[in-house]
């Protein structure tokens, strides 16, 4: 979800405006994923190298995190979509942590939408972490084994959901940036030179008609 702060300081505006823009996206694009019944979205909020930005910038950042579940939750209660989360949370802020673990819990039965907010995660972060978990496993139960593709993969983050099939990058990014490696091998790549606040609807379902005129061979003929 690139060029929040781009857009905002096209206006004249502080990047947190920018931000906030971009949260009031998110807003807009779970409620139309809702009503074209997208099952699941996955939403790069955070990364793993962002902590190396401006102190001020990253407490806004989850301040407005804090704000968008806080007004916002009661409404995606009642338009049944799911919250979770991919990456190392235990280093996010406290209140956001709360807030982010209560979100899990009231939402853990909707149906409707997944949307899964990936937060402190980088691809390569989670196949790593995934590598120990497996390789701690071997070491308590003193034996050597190599993993099933199966068994490697339910130790990634979000293990029960799909793999991607469309990966959408906003502001004319031309590049993954350490996101779903694993589970981006076979997705479709669709960029846009528009930011994430510009980012309307109609863009969302361009994006998916472009999806829908590839020929998807995953190797095959």
């Amino acid at each position: 979800m690139d060029g929040n702060g781009r857009w905002a300081e096209a206006r004249g505006r502080r990047r947190s405006e920018g931000h906030r823009a971009g949260t009031e996206t998110v807003d807009r694009l779970l409620d139309h994923l809702v009503k074209i019944k997208v099952p699941y979205v996955s939403l790069y909020a955070f990364s793993t190298e962002n902590w190396r930005r401006p102190r001020p910038e990253i407490t806004a950042l989850f301040n407005l995190l804090n704000e968008f579940i806080i007004t916002r939750l009661d409404k995606m209660m009642a338009k049944g979509v799911r919250i979770v989360t991919s990456g190392d949370i235990s280093r996010l802020p406290k209140k956001s942590r709360d807030l982010l673990e209560n979100a899990m819990l009231r939402t853990g039965r909707n149906k409707k939408l997944v949307a899964n907010f990936c937060l402190n995660y980088g691809a390569r972060d989670e196949i790593h972490r995934a590598a120990m978990r497996f390789a701690a496993k071997q070491i308590a139960g003193r034996k050597i084994k190599i993993p099933k593709e199966k068994e490697f993969r339910a130790l990634l983050w979000q293990p029960e959901m799909p793999d991607v099939d469309l990966l959408v990058r906003t502001a004319g990014e031309l590049r993954l940036s350490n996101f779903m490696l694993y589970q981006a091998a076979y997705a479709e790549l669709y960029f846009t030179d528009k930011t994430w606040p510009e980012f309307s609807e109609n863009d969302v379902d361009a994006a998916i008609f472009e999806f829908g005129r590839r020929k998807r061979k995953f190797g095959g003929l």
